[in-house]
């Protein structure tokens, strides 16, 4: 929900803005958190009716792509590198975004620098769009006077990630495509045309082949039962988007998606690319090691690994070195722990996991161009089974009985 706010800065100097947030206790400590004195705050378009609504429902369904991300990112990159200054660079940028909700975040993020806020604060006002790995790393170059040098890294991070999890989703929807066509029209096959030829053939007396019976059962049976089938599938699916967002039910999945055969490798490696690229970004940014296995533990999307993570982080921070603390746990590739160890003792962490994510990033890339090979023939011949076994069901006993007759 997006608020009107008037307040106060520090020089006495009376503001106004637009703040989003999910409550009104969450803008008020947004607004405290820039450093206002609050005077007063309402909700935008609450007395728009319809009309407002309708604005909200938009906005929340213009949420902000990765692929718009990674554009600013490469924008802001450039610019500094031309010397341009932050507080100008967020101004020009705001004027070109033609997302509505990236573009109220970049015109706030341009108040917060013009009052006097840090880009890394003012970028931590919006984690919706900027995540804990993408302040932490503003911030560090903040902090060694390398703003230029963060955003670059920023940039080609975003880009190497944007890229992989890309390739590896689109590799995906010509299967899922392929296997909704195919149930939608065996399906309506099965509820629409069987019924009407089965008719035809229990009426003409012959003994019908064992496939055809068993085609007609279950027609049958999709017929008679289909309001219960679909209630059964739309709860099931229900039940499991719950059970999937509860932490037990999250990590259960997180366990089944890494131990799927080929497809559980694949995903195993997809996480070590961004856990390695992560880390080695940071790294390389003068971000300190227990601090970059804080925000990688945080931007892991797998509860096993983010375990993983959290546990090496409390050992790190007992005095451990980092290559001992993650090679007790089997999920991790001894080559990994093995190089790190390496990486550690010479002083070149940072560029040897660099090494590690180009290594697993070309070995997703080959994984996902073999998934793409092994998909187009596994579909024609399942597709082929499929239409072979019901056109058979169905003509055969015609057959027959012309041949009788």
């Amino acid at each position: 929900m997006l608020f009107n706010y008037k307040a106060i800065d520090n020089s006495n100097i009376q503001r106004e803005g637009t703040v989003e947030a999910p409550s009104i206790d969450a803008a008020i400590s947004a607004v405290q958190k820039r450093g206002y004195t609050l005077i007063s705050i309402d909700e935008t378009g609450a007395d728009d009716g319809l009309f407002g609504a309708i604005n909200i429902e938009f906005n929340f369904f213009q949420s902000v792509s990765n692929k718009e991300v990674v554009i600013l990112s490469r924008q802001i990159a450039t610019l500094f590198q031309a010397q341009v200054s932050p507080l100008r660079i967020f101004r020009l940028l705001s004027a070109e975004v033609e997302n509505p909700q990236l573009q109220l975040a970049m015109n706030q993020i341009v108040e917060d620098l013009q009052a006097g806020s840090s880009i890394s604060r003012a970028l931590g006002n919006h984690p919706d769009i900027f995540s804990s790995f993408y302040v932490n790393l503003v911030r560090a170059g903040e902090e060694s006077g390398s703003l230029e040098k963060s955003f670059d890294y920023l940039a080609d991070y975003l880009d190497r990630q944007y890229e992989i999890v890309s390739k590896a989703r689109n590799a995906l929807v010509y299967p899922i495509f392929v296997v909704g066509i195919f149930i939608a029209v065996m399906g309506l096959m099965l509820t629409l045309v069987i019924p009407n030829i089965a008719e035809i053939l229990i009426s003409s007396g012959q003994e019908l082949p064992i496939y055809t019976r068993i085609v007609i059962g279950i027609s049958d049976f999709m017929v008679d039962y289909i309001g219960l089938i679909l209630i059964l599938i739309a709860g099931g699916g229900i039940g499991f988007w719950k059970f999937s967002q509860t932490e037990v039910g999250q990590r259960t999945v997180d366990e089944f998606l890494i131990s799927v055969p080929y497809l559980g490798d694949l995903q195993r490696k997809l996480l070590l690319t961004r856990i390695c690229d992560n880390m080695a970004t940071m790294l390389s940014s003068g971000v300190s090691i227990v601090q970059a296995l804080e925000v990688t533990a945080d931007v892991v999307d797998n509860m096993v690994f983010k375990e993983i993570i959290e546990s090496s982080l409390v050992e790190v921070k007992g005095g451990r070195s980092f290559a001992d603390a993650i090679s007790e746990y089997p999920e991790i590739p001894g080559v990994l722990a093995q190089m790190a160890k390496v990486g550690e003792e010479t002083g070149s962490l940072g560029s040897i996991l660099t090494t590690l994510a180009n290594f697993y990033r070309r070995e997703v890339n080959n994984a996902v161009d073999t998934l793409i090979g092994l998909i187009e023939p596994a579909m024609i011949v399942m597709l082929g089974v499929g239409v072979g076994v019901l056109l058979a069901s169905v003509l055969m006993p015609i057959y027959n009985m012309t041949n009788a007759y």
